[in-house]
């Protein structure tokens, strides 16, 4: 496609979907003439990808996922599409900035971490294979929540990104699919019928996910819930006005917010009516789309295969199986082994508490039918078992990440460690039971977004040094190690990472009224904030500096930016307490004059994909320092190393095979080892005596404890003191010693600015197997049992 026939798309777009004249026309005009135009290109493919599959009778992949953070979507288009040219071109020749145009998208708020960040990338991959797929979610129209900072601490208020178009999705009304709660069943024999006492209707919203060069697009289906029946005129007319619009309101707050605040029965009622109303409407929408081509329900595993992204849409076992045997009179132990060869199950925590359990009474309220299919599905796996004491539902609760075992042919963990400690603590006994149903996935992140679309300049330096082809097949970065022992060309990779720094140092003063340095050590820590990842050890480690730093502010420190990001969840107190803490700590430290030359701390508010996207390639140390045994895998720290960052980090999750992969040499180990963290937390009094054993800790730890960083109330963190210096489940304390020595090593190595260039090239060089294109082509391979399509390049765009 032509600069000039993209120029006459965007101009079309805004005159006749649009309705305005350029003279009149805002930047979110612009936007959506470009986006629409572009969209344009994609939907021919689209249609051919979904026209193959049918015509070749493929099997399909469905992605069952609470979350897909998916981001903003006209610069990936406009990259996967290669229509970077064209599309500069244009918006140059119509006097608009293309930057502005794609800061302009607002990110879907259609998720909140590494479990829905993973998931858009699985996306993506499986377009890019050609491997026919669709995603399943639900379209909430307030996403978690939008964070800001008053006085320090977070305020959260909805996501707004749905007030203006969507530009990507396409509303499917004929897609519309009715969904019950409650009530009663009556029972026929081996049958039952359900008889829900609520319905809302699930209507689907498709949004096109296309793969490299445009060869594949698949389907992103997001379920909105409507009422059965709406507006209730008969009330209005009485006066009655918001109970005429109460049915409405209510089946609405079934796809408005992410995670609701389940520390409430209200808000646990709710998750649980959200997972199930994804996941029902997604597998009658699999089974509809099935029987559309074939009679024979014991084909379904042939050609479907349902992947359940950790134990939100674990329900959708018995959901399967009820509609078999009540439905479609299959006999419930054929019922069974169909869906359980239909389905598998990716778990994402080793933490007990974040396998989701809920309480008999309120499954057996909320889904009546399902309560007595599980206990079914228990009944037939303990006789096949001969096991009586791993249960999906005992001790008065349904664990779901039993369930989705029990119901799954094959269970993944997302990291070789992760793996391995799936089958020695949180399903030792299902493992005993089913040796060969647990198998290694390994995470990955997809290049093409996280490498060649958000750090254009690393990028243009890596195709000029090995050619294009490392975008679809990232291990081809290991060709740049020849180039990594030219002196020259590690002085462009070094350039680009300043630039990058630069451009992250503007905006943090522009956004941030912060002024920081790029030539500091730009060491960023960005995640979900919680006690395993241990944000506070970070925050502990920066206090101790600061001490040290006011102590000789004349020795010749190394000036270092810590920047921080994520969210915490709004009923997790601590975790919120961690994050008031480091922006008290940011207005003392940044105002300190004695200090703020060498130390600053920033904490961007409202952590997202785009603000990821500028912070990542401006990183020189990634922070990953979970407890060892607590992180399954994580994706930011392969996004980091990806980008040339180098790692300080635990042997946690991914972390292990990031290290073996770009060498011990090229990361900064510190902490226990998973084993030795078990053992040190069974010894009464290890964070009293660690905090003995090390007078930087106990300094620090006081500073905290007496309100250094909060004058005006000085007891607001006894609550972070007093856990660190007596249970310190997540060995903090044990493990900041050694943290402590990993920073100054990394202060040593930057110091030599040749040295760690080649240390950050050497991450970005051997990084490669970490893309999600590999993960996919596993998960096609070793769990899924699916073919990719064909596909031809397609250079003509």
């Amino acid at each position: 496609m032509t600069r000039s026939e993209m120029k006459d798309a965007i101009v079309h777009h805004l005159t006749y979907t649009l309705g305005k004249d350029a003279s009149h026309a805002q930047l979110y005009d612009w936007r959506m003439a470009l986006s629409y135009a572009v969209r344009d290109r994609i939907v021919d493919r689209w249609f051919e990808a979904t026209r193959r599959t049918y015509a070749e009778k493929r099997k399909r992949v469905y992605y069952l996922s609470l979350e897909f953070l998916i981001g903003r979507l006209l610069k990936d288009a406009v990259v996967n599409m290669r229509l970077e040219e064209a599309a500069l071109g244009a918006l140059e020749d119509l006097g608009i900035p293309f930057r502005e145009i794609i800061e302009d998208e607002p990110d879907a708020a259609l998720g909140n971490g590494g479990l829905g960040r993973l998931a858009a990338c699985f996306l993506e991959s499986q377009a890019t294979l050609g491997l026919p797929a669709m995603g399943y979610g639900i379209r909430y129209e307030n996403g978690l929540f939008r964070q800001s900072f008053d006085h320090g601490q977070q305020v959260e208020e909805p996501e707004e990104w749905l007030r203006q178009n969507h530009a990507w999705e396409f509303v499917r009304p004929e897609v519309s699919i009715d969904i019950g709660f409650g009530g009663h069943v009556q029972e026929i024999g081996q049958r039952a019928n359900w008889y829900p006492s609520e319905m809302v209707i699930a209507m689907g919203h498709d949004t096109p996910i296309i793969g490299w060069k445009g060869r594949w697009g698949n389907t992103l289906r997001l379920w909105e819930s409507r009422p059965m029946h709406g507006f209730d005129l008969a009330r209005f007319n009485r006066g009655d006005y918001a109970a005429a619009a109460e049915p409405e309101a209510l089946a609405r707050t079934l796809s408005r917010v992410l995670y609701p605040d389940d520390t409430t029965e209200q808000g646990k009622e709710l998750r649980l009516r959200q997972e199930f109303f994804f996941t029902a409407a997604s597998l009658r929408d699999i089974l509809r789309r099935f029987e559309s081509e074939y009679d024979d329900l014991k084909l379904l595993p042939k050609k479907a295969a349902i992947q359940i992204n950790d134990t939100h849409p674990a329900i959708a076992g018995p959901e399967l199986v009820r509609i078999l045997v009540d439905e479609r009179n299959v006999e419930f132990g054929e019922a069974v082994e169909i869906a359980r060869a239909t389905l598998s199950y990716t778990n994402h925590t080793l933490l007990p508490e974040a396998l989701e359990t809920w309480g008999e009474a309120r499954m057996g309220r909320l889904l009546p039918r399902h309560m007595q299919i599980i206990d079914r599905i228990d009944d037939l796996h303990r006789r096949a078992t001969k096991t009586s004491n791993i249960n999906a539902h005992q001790d008065g609760k349904v664990h779901m990440g039993t369930l989705g075992f029990i119901m799954a042919h094959k269970v993944n963990g997302v990291a070789a460690l992760h793996t391995e400690l799936m089958k020695t603590t949180v399903f030792k006994d299902l493992h005993a039971a089913y040796p060969d149903r647990i198998v290694n996935q390994t995470n990955g992140v997809t290049p093409r977004r996280w490498l060649l679309s958000s750090n254009p300049r690393l990028a243009a330096l890596v195709t000029e040094a090995i050619g294009e082809e490392w975008a679809y097949h990232l291990e081809e970065l290991k060709k740049l190690e020849p180039f990594i022992e030219d002196a020259a060309w590690l002085e462009r990779f070094m350039a680009a990472k300043r630039a990058n720094k630069v451009s992250l140092s503007n905006w943090i003063a522009e956004d941030l009224g912060v002024s920081v340095d790029p030539d500091s050590i730009f060491d960023i820590q960005v995640k979900r904030i919680h006690e395993y990842k241990r944000q506070h050890l970070n925050l502990l480690e920066t206090v101790a500096h600061w001490q040290e730093i006011r102590d000789n502010p004349n020795a010749g420190w190394t000036p270092r930016v810590k920047i921080f990001g994520g969210k915490a969840f709004p009923g997790y107190i601590y975790a919120k307490n961690m994050v008031r803490l480091a922006n008290d700590m940011a207005a003392v430290m940044n105002s300190d004059p004695l200090t703020s030359r060498y130390l600053k701390v920033v904490f961007p508010p409202n952590y997202n994909v785009s603000l990821a996207e500028r912070l990542i390639p401006a990183a020189d140390l990634s922070e990953q320092i979970s407890t060892a045994g607590k992180e399954a895998s994580g994706t930011g720290n392969m996004k980091f190393a990806l980008n040339g960052a180098l790692t300080i980090g635990t042997l946690d999750g991914a972390n292990v095979e990031i290290r073996d992969l770009v060498g011990p040499e090229n990361f900064f180990l510190f902490g226990m080892t998973a084993e030795e963290v078990v053992a040190r937390r069974a010894e009464p009094g290890h964070a009293e005596r660690a905090i003995a054993a090390d007078p930087r800790l106990a300094r620090a730890l006081e500073a905290i404890r007496s309100g250094r960083f909060s004058p005006d109330e000085p007891g607001r963190y006894h609550s972070i003191t007093e856990n660190l210096a007596h249970d310190d489940y997540f060995m903090v304390c044990s493990d900041f010693s050694d943290y402590w020595r990993a920073q100054r090593e990394a202060e040593t190595a930057f110091a030599d600015q040749a040295k760690w260039a080649h240390m950050a090239a050497l991450n970005t060089a051997r990084t490669g197997w970490f893309s999600s294109d590999r993960t996919i082509r596993g998960y096609m391979k070793d769990v899924w049992d699916v073919e990719a399509a064909r596909l031809a390049d397609i250079d003509d765009n």
